[in-house]
C-alpha cells in the first residue's frame, strides 16, 4: 500500500504548538489569534431549526431538500446578484474544506493535470491537487503567469485567506474570459465574501462578471464566518449546472451528504440578514482595535481590505515574529503555512472574544 501522505506537506499547525505552549504561560492566559475559528455563539433561530428536525431517523440526500435547493437559489440570487439560477446551479457540501480537498479527485484530474492557485494561498488548494496526483502551480496573475497547456483547474479566492486582498470586477471578467477562451474550469473560493470593509467583494456568478452565464465557473460559500457554523460543517457550491451535475453523481456514490439537521439550520441561516449584520458588526470592532494595536506596536499591514484576518509585517523573519507576540501571550500564524511568499509576514485573526481581543490590544500598547 502507498502513503498517499507522502505525498502531502507537513501537517503546518503542528509546527506552532511550541510557541502555543509560551503564550499560554502568559499570566493573563493565551489569546489565540491563530486559526480563525469563531467563537461566538450560533444564532437562536439556527438551533431552534436544528433541533426541530433533530428527529430525522432516515437518509439525507446528498443534493439536499427542496426548502434547502430553493434557500440556495434564493441566497444567490439576492447576495451574489446570480440571474436565471435554478436548482440545478446549487449543491451543498459537508464544509468547504472536504469540497476544495476532493475535488480534482471527484473531477478525475490526475497525473500530468494541473491545478492552479494563488501564490499566497489557502493550504489545501495545493493537498487537493497532491492527493490526485496532479501538479499544483502557483500565480500572481494568472493571465500573466500561467500556461494554459494542462491547466485543468484554477482556483480563485477573494476575499483571500490570508491577505484579505478583494479582487475587483474587471480582474475577475478578466479572468474568467481567459479562462474560458483556454477551457479552464474556474473555482472561485467566496467563503469571506460577506466580509468586505474596505472593498465590496464580486462574486464570479454576478452577471457584470459571467456575461449571464455559468459555463465553467463555480463560485464556493461557506456559512462558518458569516454564520458562526463551523462546527456544524455548512457549505455549498454553485454555478455550471454541467458541472455540479457530475459532482453530484459522484458524491452520491461517496455518500457525502450534508445531515438533514443541518440542512434545516441552513435554510435558516441563509433566509436571515439580521444576525450576519450583527456579526459583522462584532468583527468590525475586533478588527479596528486590533489593527489600531498592530500599527502602535510597529507592524505595517497590507491588504486586509476583507476576510477576518490582518495580513502584518515587521519586515522580519515570519517565525521570529511568532515568538515575540508568543511572549506577549497572543498566538498568531506565521505567513509562510501561506506559501514562501508570505515568509516575512504573520497572518493576525480576529475571531477572539471582545475580552481576549482587549487583552491583546493591552498586550500590544
Amino acid at each position: 500500500m502507498s502513503a498517499v501522505s507522502s505525498r502531502l506537506p507537513v501537517f503546518p499547525w503542528d509546527k506552532l504548538e511550541p510557541y502555543k505552549a509560551t503564550a499560554a504561560a502568559h499570566p493573563d492566559g493565551i489569546v489565540d489569534l491563530s486559526v480563525g475559528t469563531p467563537v461566538d455563539p450560533v444564532p437562536d433561530l439556527v438551533r431552534r431549526a436544528l433541533v426541530e428536525a433533530a428527529d430525522s431517523p432516515g437518509y439525507p440526500t446528498v443534493w439536499g431538500t427542496p426548502e434547502l435547493r430553493d434557500a440556495l437559489v434564493s441566497w444567490c440570487a439576492r447576495r451574489l446578484g446570480a440571474v436565471s439560477f435554478a436548482h440545478t446551479n446549487v449543491l451543498p457540501v459537508v464544509g468547504s474544506k472536504e469540497l476544495v480537498a476532493w475535488l480534482p479527485t471527484q473531477l478525475g484530474l490526475g497525473a500530468g493535470d494541473k491545478v492552479a492557485h494563488p501564490r499566497l494561498a489557502y493550504p489545501t488548494y495545493e493537498v487537493g491537487a497532491r492527493l490526485c496526483g496532479a501538479t499544483p502551480v502557483v500565480y500572481d496573475d494568472p493571465v500573466a503567469d500561467l500556461d494554459p497547456a494542462g491547466l485543468k483547474l484554477l482556483w480563485l479566492n477573494s476575499p483571500s485567506n490570508p491577505t484579505g486582498r478583494v479582487l475587483a470586477k474587471d480582474e475577475l471578467t478578466r479572468i474568467v474570459a481567459w479562462a474560458r477562451e483556454h477551457g479552464v474550469l474556474v473555482f472561485s473560493d467566496e467563503c469571506y465574501l460577506e466580509l468586505g470593509w474596505e472593498a465590496e467583494p464580486v462574486s464570479v456568478l454576478h452577471p457584470d462578471v459571467c456575461g449571464g452565464t455559468y459555463e465553467g465557473l463555480v463560485s464556493v460559500h461557506s456559512l462558518s464566518k458569516r454564520s458562526n457554523l463551523a462546527g456544524y460543517r455548512a457549505a455549498f457550491v454553485a454555478g455550471d449546472a454541467a458541472v455540479l451535475g457530475e459532482l453530484l453523481k459522484i458524491r452520491k456514490h461517496g455518500g457525502l451528504m450534508t445531515p438533514a439537521p443541518v440542512q434545516a439550520a441552513t435554510v435558516a441561516a441563509l433566509g436571515d440578514d439580521t444576525h450576519v449584520a450583527e456579526q459583522r458588526a462584532r468583527y468590525a470592532a475586533r478588527r479596528l482595535a486590533l489593527r489600531d494595536a498592530l500599527l502602535k506596536h510597529g507592524f505595517r499591514i497590507e491588504h486586509s481590505e476583507a476576510s477576518l484576518y490582518l495580513w502584518a509585517t515587521r519586515d522580519e523573519p515570519c517565525w521570529d515574529t511568532v515568538a515575540h507576540l508568543a511572549e506577549l501571550g497572543v498566538l498568531v500564524a506565521p505567513g509562510d503555512f501561506y506559501g514562501e511568499a508570505g515568509e516575512r509576514f504573520v497572518r493576525v485573526a480576529f475571531t477572539a472574544t471582545d475580552e481576549r481581543v482587549q487583552a491583546a490590544v493591552k498586550r500590544l500598547g
